[in-house]
């Protein structure tokens, strides 16, 4: 998968070249391509903001400068995407349905944002990773990237995806490693047993647990089987005492 990235601040996307992503990278599964937008700007100070029509505080990403960047890697098959506030929320369904795109192409804003000509013209998906304002999409960006390139084929082995919080639509079980002990603290017997069926018995009964304190509202959409709703019902008891 290719991502190309519009922005004003490419050293912020530096992290990216570490760990599991920084691996993808390396192995050519995943390209990401970090396009500077003041490259663009014809002022010999570089510059690529100016004042808002109407008035009002912070200044306003131009038009031209924005398009010239992003007709430098256009392509009409890719997936565009405008990091911003006002868009749909990043969920697991949309990231999974992101990881089987080709060639995404994200533009960050920054200060006021950006001039809604050039997004007229450009027409971009817009995502948000939450309700809040940040600085510039860069962060955002960086989200999305990783959360994406996760699912694509060969970044990560399926084994590893699978059982994660979301996957499923439960939250992940809790994971334990050595010490066996810790600060006095044992590690659940039926960890230790290798008996793999009610090791999966029991994790499926973590996941469920951890949803239903923490996010029950996600055992709505998820395919429960009847010892599911029974350990839920149990739940619902132990919780009512």
């Amino acid at each position: 998968m290719k991502f190309d990235i519009l922005t004003l601040f490419p050293e912020m996307f530096e992290s990216l070249s570490e760990s599991i992503i920084g691996r993808a990278i390396e192995k050519g599964i995943i390209n990401l391509n970090i396009i500077d937008i003041r490259n663009f700007s014809k002022d010999k100070h570089k510059k690529v903001d100016d004042t808002p029509y109407g008035g009002g505080a912070g200044m306003v990403i131009r038009p031209d400068v924005v398009y010239d960047a992003y007709k430098s890697i256009y392509d009409k098959d890719a997936k565009v995407i405008y990091m911003s506030p006002q868009g749909k929320k990043l969920d697991q369904e949309k990231v999974e349905s992101l990881s089987k795109e080709k060639h995404i192409i994200l533009l960050c804003g920054h200060y006021e944002g950006i001039d809604q000509r050039v997004l007229d013209e450009i027409a971009p998906e817009e995502i948000s990773i939450g309700d809040y304002v940040l600085t510039g999409g860069e962060i955002p960006a960086m989200v999305l990237v990783d959360s994406v390139s996760r699912y694509v084929e060969g970044v990560l082995a399926k084994e590893s995806i699978s059982e994660e919080s979301f996957s499923n639509g439960l939250l992940e079980y809790p994971q334990y490693t050595r010490p066996e002990i810790f600060n006095g603290n044992k590690v659940p017997e039926i960890l230790l047993t290798g008996h793999h069926e009610n090791i999966r018995k029991w994790r499926r009964q973590e996941s469920i647990k951890n949803t239903y304190f923490k996010r029950p509202k996600l055992l709505e959409n998820v395919d429960l089987t009847k010892e599911d709703i029974k350990y839920i019902e149990e739940l619902k008891n132990r919780s009512s005492l």
